[in-house]
């Protein structure tokens, strides 16, 4: 499964809220599987959006016949647009699903890994963070990714409260770190977390992927 996040800071709020409604017409493009997200709690006026496709062929054909028609009415209503693909490798929790159902709070890691400790990063997300997250009340799902670059990594997670979102960090995360040795193993971390816009949420139902 493919994952695209996109970013961008938002000059226009009304035109662009308007205009994240069209997005529905996804619901027709092969291959679509889902897309939501909303607004940054610590960077005023920032949008994030997370789209999710079967593959990236599909992708690909989409971007090529349909995306600018669906882009339009948003156009001039954000700056500094930054998207990334990621290609899914693991879930974060068992049975992820590309649906926002339920979630109040979004939560992204974008991580930059030194080339060598690649390996060593894959596994301990796998063996101590994705455990820990899975175990956390309040955690819905989320998923692990990794770009075409191989070193870049995307980590998301969906929480039904930004209480048990705050219980988690507060708990968990120093105690975390260093068990996995996440400094030694980072070249460069960004991350954010995100109240979710239901109006923005476009869900292709066809099941688990």
């Amino acid at each position: 499964m493919l994952v695209k996040w996109m970013r961008c800071v938002v000059t226009d709020r009304r035109g662009f809220e308007r205009a994240q409604r069209k997005w529905a017409g996804l619901l027709g493009e092969p291959g679509f599987r889902g897309q939501g997200g909303g607004w940054s709690r610590s960077r005023p006026g920032t949008a994030h959006l997370f789209g999710f496709w079967e593959s990236r062929s599909f992708y690909d054909s989409f971007m090529a016949r349909s995306h600018d028609r669906l882009h339009a009415a948003q156009v001039g209503t954000y700056r500094d647009l930054r998207a990334l693909l990621f290609e899914h490798r693991f879930d974060v929790k068992t049975g992820f699903r590309p649906e926002f159902t339920g979630a109040d709070l979004l939560r992204v890691a974008h991580c930059t890994v030194h080339h060598d400790r690649v390996d060593n990063y894959t596994h301990m997300q796998e063996k101590v963070w994705n455990p820990a997250m899975a175990g956390s009340p309040g955690m819905l799902r989320g998923l692990f990714a990794q770009a075409a670059s191989e070193d870049e990594f995307l980590v998301l997670s969906m929480w039904d409260s930004r209480a048990e979102h705050g219980k988690y960090r507060v708990e968990r995360l120093e105690r975390l770190a260093l068990r996995a040795q996440t400094l030694a193993d980072l070249a460069a971390v960004d991350g954010d977390v995100i109240d979710l816009e239901p109006a923005w949420t476009v869900e292709a139902r066809t099941g688990p992927v």
